[in-house]
């Protein structure tokens, strides 16, 4: 047997966890694990798979409740014949119930013989549980269950995350099956004849030499199934391909992420449909570099700009700038030129933008510019290294 993942163990929540804590932890870990955003990684690939069963079960009551009571879930219901709000029939339980003296009499011996009969009489078991947990045969309606959120990685370049732009996404979804209106059945009161029980709506099983009829399980005693429809093949829903329209506000960042309210996948049974989340990558640019909402940028000054001071242009996202270079600049040092970084749109504020100053030396190719150069050692012969050599 398969074993059973722990879904809260998956999502990293308790088991007290709120519905709005297990949606955080999932839309946290999709991000993580989605497939887009990690390429080629198989193990990814799988823990997302894992996180998105984990989700689906623990987002819906019905589901958390069953798997809550006795640690998994399945459409065929809970086990016992309880159903999956652990109710049974009328107050029939036969948990504590020895059969096994109905099969010895007459039976073999040995340890065959008593394996058998442990088998026989857990079967009985079984089949007395399912005898009288059964409820009146209805023809059961499809569970409504909200549609599931959708994630999409989308590559933008720098100037179209500073300044925000308009992008047109093609998305694969599951939309609401016209055919049937989303109930997944053909039309309304057809159906067929179950052909589990030949749609007298029980069957017969076995333990021993006893035989019990017992509600049919495909139709829940009805007799008969409702026709899926042709189009959905009984899911209410159909994959389609569409085009949506997605404003990236100014000042994205890499890994914003973005909600198109309604775009994920329909939900089943009428209910409404999951939402689309976009997440941002920003592609570098060749000089300049974003912190937060600072731009950054390394400038090179020559050596005379550097000593005597000057007046220089650097460049900004906004063009040109006129910065002052004191006199005495250090390789290394930093300037702030303020507001001049990204507009936040959250708060209306700009951010600055820091230049680093890159101390170019001169290539030296002839014999003036050597001689100056001589000369300018004569005159500061301090060593530049003298403060780490006290310090060594």
């Amino acid at each position: 047997m398969a074993t059973q993942q722990d879904y809260y163990q998956t999502l990293g929540v308790k088991r007290d966890a709120s519905e709005d804590d297990i949606r955080k932890a999932y839309r946290k870990l999709a991000r993580k694990h989605h497939p887009d955003l990690n390429p080629g990684d198989k193990a990814a690939e799988e823990r997302f798979k894992k996180v998105q069963e984990a989700y689906d079960i623990l987002s819906d009551s019905k589901k958390k409740q069953m798997y809550d009571q006795y640690g998994f879930y399945s459409e065929n219901g809970a086990p016992g014949g309880a159903s999956a709000s652990g109710q049974r029939g009328p107050n029939m339980g036969f948990g504590g119930f020895d059969f096994s003296d109905v099969f010895t009499r007459g039976g073999g011996a040995g340890q065959g013989a008593r394996r058998n009969t442990a088998e026989e009489s857990a079967n009985f078991q079984d089949i007395f549980s399912q005898w009288f947990g059964r409820q009146q045969p209805t023809e059961e309606a499809a569970p409504s269950q909200k549609g599931s959120d959708l994630e999409y990685g989308l590559n933008i370049d720098f100037w179209q995350a500073i300044k925000g732009t308009q992008v047109r996404l093609n998305i694969n979804r599951q939309e609401m099956c016209a055919t049937c209106g989303g109930a997944g059945a053909a039309k309304s009161g057809t159906s067929t004849v179950c052909p589990e029980c030949n749609g007298s709506g029980s069957v017969t099983q076995t333990a021993g030499a006893m035989r019990f009829s017992l509600t049919c399980p495909r139709c829940n005693g009805t007799g008969r199934l409702r026709n899926q429809c042709p189009t959905c093949h009984g899911d209410g829903r159909i994959m389609s391909s569409e085009t949506v329209e997605v404003r990236i506000p100014p000042g994205a960042q890499q890994g914003s992420r973005l909600r198109v309210a309604g775009k994920g996948n329909a939900g089943t049974s009428g209910a409404p449909p999951g939402d689309l989340y976009i997440t941002v990558r920003v592609e570098p640019h060749p000089f300049f570099r974003r912190e937060g909402d600072d731009i950054e940028i390394t400038v090179p000054v020559r050596i005379d700009e550097a000593g005597l001071g000057t007046k220089i242009e650097v460049p900004t996202i906004d063009g040109r700038a006129l910065l002052k270079i004191p006199q005495g600049t250090k390789n290394g040092q930093k300037f702030r030129l303020r507001e001049k970084g990204v507009l936040n749109s959250r708060t209306s504020k700009r951010g600055d933008q820091i230049v680093e100053v890159a101390i170019d030396a001169p290539e030296v190719h002839d014999e003036r510019t050597k001689e100056l150069l001589r000369e300018y050692a004569k005159l500061h012969p301090e060593d530049p290294r003298g403060a780490i050599w006290n310090k060594v």
